[in-house]
Formats: C-alpha cells, structure tokens, sequence
C-alpha cells in the first residue's frame, strides 16, 4: 500500500516539473525571474503537502486508481495553497515563511539591492500580489493538463471553485474580525472554516472524490470528517503561532498576539476574564511590543485558555475519526491512510510551556503508535 511519505516524494515530483517548465518559458528572462524565483523557491521549501494528500486519498476511497493523472490534478493544489501564503503574508505582514523570507521581504531585497527607483517595501507587496495571482492561474493551468477525462474536471468544478472561493472569503473574515477587534469564539471559528478547513481538508478531499465520481452518501461523510479536522488544524497553528519556536516552525511566533488576530485562545481568554482583564488585553494588544506578547502569553497560560484549546483540538480530532470509521469508503486502504493524517494534524509539536512535557510525552507515544507513514 503506498504510504504518504512515498506520495509527498510524487507530489515533489510534478510540483517540481511543472515549475521547471514554466521557468524555462519565460519570455523575458530577466524581468520574469525577478517575480517567478522567490514564488519557486517558497513552493519548493519544505511543506506538508497535506492538500495533494487529503486530494489524492479523497480520489482513492471513492475508488478511483492510482495514476500520473490524479497526482497532477491533486498537486495542482500545491500552487492553489501558495497563492493563499503570499497574499497571507503580505495582509499580516509577515517576512518568514516556511523557514525563509516571504516572497515580498525577498522581492523588496531585490528592489533595494539593485538600487531601483521608489520604496522597495512598496514594490515587494505589489509584486507579491502579483505572484500570488500567478499562482491561482498556474493551478487552473496544471489541473486543465492534468489528463484526466474532460468529464472529470467538469464534474468537480464547482468543488473546485467553491473551495476557491471560500478561502478568498476565509482570508477577508480573518482581516475584518482583527478590525473589529471584538475577539467573539464564534468569529474565531468561522474564519477556521471558512480560510483553512476549505482550503486544507474538506476542499483537497471532496474535490478528490469528486473527480473520481463519488455519490452524496460518501461527500458528506467526508465532510463529517474533514470539518472537525480543519478547525483543529487552524486551532493547532494558532497555538504554534503562540507559543511555536520559529526555528521549528519556520514562521514568526507572537504575530498573531501583535496583530491581534481573532483567535479562540484570545477570544477565550477575554471571556474567562473580568472587566479588568478584557480592559487589559486591549491595552496589550494597541501595544503590540515584544513585552506585551508575552504578557499575553502569560494570560492565555494563566486564565486555561491555552489549556482549553488543546483539549478543543483533542475533541476535534476524536469526532473525525468517529466520522471516519463511517465513511462507506469504496478502497478500504483509504481509511488507514486518513486516519494517520487525522492524527498528524492533531498531534502537538514541542512548543514553549513550563508544564507541558506530560501533554507532548502522550502526544509523542500516540503519533510513534500510529504514523501510518505520515
């Protein structure tokens, strides 16, 4: 049976050719290579490449065969998830991504190192836009040549726009609930649904599925199973951002607490507290100093906020297992495979925390158990 880590190096693959032969088709070469290298460079840094994964799996329970077509048609995705870091990165500001600069901070180097006219910080967040726009075409682009029947693709299409649209939508909920400010738990999961369930989990599987002809009954079910999973994920990455160290993580940790993004660990730990410490996380959050991060850290800690949201991420992960085991998957190999992502995208990385070397040593023993190859 192949196992995920043999399907990340097939994924590397396609991604990998499909990028070699758009550099080698620049028509100008040294303009176009300004924008395309840093775009290439982030798509090829070390990711989960957990879309292709939860894509390809959908596809394998619903029946379908293992073929050159559908790893295309599913690493498609890859390209798909890029447009949303680039643009993401630049709506939080953020320079690293994937352990290196994001393709704005590396576009703005350029700009200032060859001594170009206007702002560079300016130019690297347009070009950026730009490049992240390229990479929505790419994705249409790499689907259309996948090979698969003409009837396939159009069967999934409206899966694949949906899924499109929704994390356009994730993204925007994400910026207006930081301008609101209101840090509601109910906001805070919306935009876990709508900007990383859509675009992670529930898309990557129904569209899977769905290219491969699967009926209602098994959509659904893969709903059942993917929704809990994304929301934890998001759940799992807002505790990383918190609390991650960025030589792990390869992302800023504390940026979220700075920016004041709606998470369910600020929103819960406003509502555990009273008037004086809502009072005082607005005042930390206007602040927005490295000093007020980690007063924040220490209130998350402190109200079980933190606590909270981990034992969120376990009931998660619980439920889409529970939905799994009743899926009616049509290639049973499928299900072990699922269930080993499930379990990866639910266990905790070491993060910084006094006392919780008891929570990562379960969660250690719980991942060895069951990697399934993931």
């Amino acid at each position: 049976m192949l196992n995920v880590s043999a399907l990340r190096e097939r994924v590397e693959r396609h991604l990998t050719g499909f990028l070699s032969a758009r550099l080698a088709q620049t028509p100008d070469p040294g303009h176009d290579r300004v924008l395309l290298k840093p775009v290439v460079d982030l798509l090829l840094r070390d990711g989960k490449r957990l879309r292709p994964a939860f894509c390809f799996w959908g596809w394998r329970g619903a029946g379908g065969s293992d073929c050159h077509e559908v790893l295309s048609a599913a690493t498609s995705l890859e390209l798909l998830h890029g447009c949303a870091l680039i643009h993401d990165d630049v709506m939080d500001a953020s320079r690293l991504r994937r352990g290196g600069p994001a393709v704005h901070s590396e576009l703005a180097t350029q700009h200032e190192a060859q001594g170009w006219r206007g702002r560079s910080d300016h130019f690297g967040l347009a070009a950026a836009i730009v490049a992240g726009d390229l990479c929505l075409v790419w994705a249409d682009e790499m689907l259309r040549a996948s090979g698969l029947p003409p009837e396939s693709l159009t069967r999934a299409g409206p899966v694949f726009d949906a899924m499109r649209a929704e994390t356009i939508r994730g993204q925007y909920l994400d910026l207006i609930t930081q301008a609101e400010g209101a840090l509601r738990a109910e906001d805070a999961i919306a935009v876990a649904q709508a900007k990383t369930a859509a675009n992670t989990t529930v898309g990557p599987l129904r569209f899977g599925a769905t290219l491969a002809g699967a009926g209602e009954d098994l959509l659904a079910a893969y709903t059942d199973y993917a929704l809990p999973l994304g929301v934890a994920f998001q759940l799992m990455d807002d505790l990383l951002g918190a609390f991650g160290d960025p030589d792990a993580t390869g992302k800023p940790s504390g940026d979220d607490l700075r920016d004041g993004k709606c998470t369910l660990l600020l929103a819960e730990t406003r509502r555990r507290g009273g008037d004086g410490d809502a009072r005082r996380i607005n005042w930390l959050l206007a602040e927005g100093t490295e000093d007020a991060v980690a007063e924040l850290r220490a209130l998350i800690e402190h109200s079980g906020a933190r606590t909270f949201v981990e034992d969120e991420v376990t009931r998660l992960g619980s439920a889409a297992l529970v939905a799994l085991e009743r899926a009616p998957l049509v290639d049973e190999s499928a299900r072990t495979i699922l269930r080993g992502l499930a379990l990866a995208v639910t266990t905790f990385a070491p993060v910084g925390r006094s006392n919780g070397s008891a929570r990562e040593s379960r969660e250690h023993e719980r991942h060895g158990q069951q990697r399934h190859g993931v």
